[in-house]
């Protein structure tokens, strides 16, 4: 029955309004990712920006106060939504809504424009549930704000051909590399491809034009994050931080490359099978673009030598429309499984209906709808009097923003970068290891609160020294304080 009612709604999809499919996408974002609004901390990552587009705000430029190695725009996105909305979870995660709704936008109109609406649409839905769903992606990540400049970009490429959409699509381009840097072996193979496809059409001077208006787009993006460095006389902290740092983190990750191999293994075999099977026609300009998008974005992950879970979502959106071009040459099979296919999407986002239930749970035990130790340890200091001034957190480390306070050094901005004493050079740490920084952060500094968590390793557990100075530390200069829900908080002994 459910069968026939789609397929009875099949015709329609061709006469879809663009502004009615946004709607609808912008649904399905706020209604998968709502109850998430609430939660203080989803991803180290998405607190760090936080941390360091407040200071940003406040006047200091990224990488002077606080430090993380991310390009500069995903704090200037940040910073915006600060700026004009103050400290506001709601509107950071509102925002990041709209920017899936966007990317799963432009995933549509590829869709659309390569094959039909209704293939645009599926491919569109997914591309929201992907961006959404599974381990921290309710979160604002870095990969979500690349792809909400880089899809728009790829469909103005795919759908325009003059040198002013080219000169737009490099100024996107230029953001989404300065949202996320890896981006730039994908932008270099667009380039190459753009330009063999113009020496195949005889087009050389043409393309050579549309080429440089590409470039110029992007090299103006870059520019104008160098800018304010430039005109502040330190531009050495943007190119270190910018440009040497990722590609430092980048040569301490290779030896995990092992872990690339499944994403490797599936992609060649899914494009190979639709080769044999000719799902997929790769002598069409715009489908053979998507295929190399994806094999580059898979390229910069295999330079890095790493990937996690938000990193695929640099691959969904081009994956998807490729899948669904591949599948479209199967539509019996399509038919049988639509009844199930809308069920799995009714049942797939668990993770939003137990948040949903989390939320109001925390209501009525707590009063508020806003959850997680983010909230509940300032909230205990306060109550208890505790430092909260000269704080050093290492978990939740959101809380900082909450309670106005700083991190106490560059390297604690993001808690991991403690360990990471091959970036130390980058942000010109005086300290040149991990233990020098733990004893300036506890024999000098000497923190009044320590907040770690509870029944877990302070640290990634192949620090296993710095673990150990770590709560040896607590344990003889520290009172306990108390546990509140994951995070134990210690308190420095008056008498030190």
């Amino acid at each position: 029955m459910l069968d026939k009612v789609i397929t009875s709604l099949s015709p329609k999809y061709e006469k879809l309004n663009d502004r009615l499919v946004f709607l609808w996408l912008f649904v399905i974002s706020i209604l998968i990712r709502f109850p998430f609004f609430f939660r203080d901390y989803i991803d180290r990552d998405e607190s760090t920006f936080i941390l360091v587009a407040q200071s940003w705000v406040d006047g200091n430029l990224p990488y002077t106060e606080l430090w993380d190695l991310k390009p500069p725009m995903v704090y200037l996105f940040f910073a915006g939504i600060l700026y004009f909305f103050g400290k506001s979870f709601i509107a950071i995660r509102l925002i990041g809504a709209i920017g899936v709704a966007i990317t799963a936008f432009f995933t549509y109109k590829i869709g659309r424009d390569l094959k039909t609406a209704r293939l645009g649409l599926w491919s569109a839905v997914s591309c929201v549930y992907l961006l959404s769903l599974f381990g921290s992606l309710q979160g604002v990540m870095s990969e979500h704000l690349s792809m909400l400049l880089f899809m728009p970009a790829l469909y103005i490429l795919i759908r325009y051909d003059t040198i002013r959409w080219y000169f737009l699509s490099g100024l996107l381009l230029g953001g989404s590399l300065m949202m996320k840097l890896n981006l730039a072996y994908t932008v270099l193979i667009m380039g190459i491809f753009f330009l063999i496809q113009s020496i195949r059409r005889k087009q050389i001077v043409s393309g050579v034009w549309k080429l440089i208006a590409l470039g110029s787009g992007i090299v103006l993006i870059i520019g104008f994050t160098f800018l304010p460095y430039f005109l502040e006389g330190i531009t050495k902290v943007w190119y270190n931080s910018v440009i040497l740092a990722p590609l430092e983190y980048a040569s301490m990750n290779r030896s995990s490359f092992i872990k690339l191999l499944p994403i490797c293994i599936l992609a060649g075999a899914f494009f190979i099978f639709c080769w044999k099977k000719k799902w997929l026609d790769y002598k069409n300009p715009k489908v053979l673009l998507l295929v190399l998008v994806v094999l580059g974005v898979i390229i910069s992950f295999l330079k890095s030598g790493k990937i996690n879970g938000h990193y695929l979502m640099q691959v969904y959106p081009m994956l998807l429309i490729l899948i669904g071009l591949a599948l479209a040459h199967a539509p019996r099979i399509l038919k049988r499984f639509y009844g199930f296919v809308v069920l799995f999407a009714l049942l797939l986002p668990v993770e939003s209906y137990r948040e949903y239930y989390a939320i109001f749970k925390n209501k009525v035990e707590r009063g508020t709808y806003y959850n997680g130790e983010g909230f509940t340890v300032p909230k205990y200091l306060i109550e208890n009097q505790l430092d909260t001034e000269n704080i050093l957190f290492f978990e939740y480390h959101i809380g900082y923003w909450l309670l106005g306070a700083t991190p106490p050094t560059k390297a604690t901005t993001h808690p991991s970068n403690i360990c990471r004493d091959n970036l130390f050079p980058f942000y010109d740490n005086p300290r040149k290891t991990p233990m020098e920084e733990l004893s300036f952060l506890l024999d000098t500094i000497k923190p009044g609160t320590v907040i770690i968590r509870s029944n877990k390793t302070v640290f990634d557990k192949k620090f296993v020294a710095e673990d150990h100075y770590v709560r040896d530390y607590l344990k003889r200069y520290y009172q306990f304080a108390g546990t509140i829900d994951r995070a134990e908080v210690y308190s420095r002994s008056q008498d030190l």
